[in-house]
């Protein structure tokens, strides 16, 4: 079976906890985790590769997101905010969830590449 579990981000800069002098870059992004499964699923785990403009790479894994592993019915979707620091005014992240079915059945939801930038810094 073929689970459809999109997921959308949007990034924000947040200049009030950055300084780039000391080369701290500090960004959210609100991520939005779509089921268009016929069947529920829960997101057990997460992993994120994380890269900075340097070529510094970073991963993480964890339980959950945010202190919570949700639950998702057909149709219905879940939304959250964290962040990222980077040493670069420039980054990206990707990554997966790792799903659970009600059957038992594990699989991966891809996250999209997608790029932490302050504004203005690329044309």
């Amino acid at each position: 079976m073929t689970y459809q579990v999109p997921v959308q981000v949007e990034t924000f800069y947040i200049p009030a906890q950055s300084d780039a002098a000391a080369e701290r870059f500090v960004f959210a992004y609100t991520i939005t985790i779509r089921n268009d499964s016929a069947g529920p699923v829960k997101l057990l785990r997460r992993y994120w590769s994380i890269t900075d403009a340097n070529g510094k790479h970073t991963e993480v894994r964890g339980d959950g997101v945010v202190g919570e592993q949700p639950e998702l019915e057909p149709g219905s979707s879940y939304t959250y905010t964290s962040g990222a620091v980077l040493e670069t005014p420039v980054g990206t992240m990707q990554g997966h969830y790792e799903m659970q079915t009600k059957d038992g059945d594990l699989f991966e939801a891809p996250i999209p590449l997608f790029r932490l930038a302050v504004p203005n810094v690329l044309n």
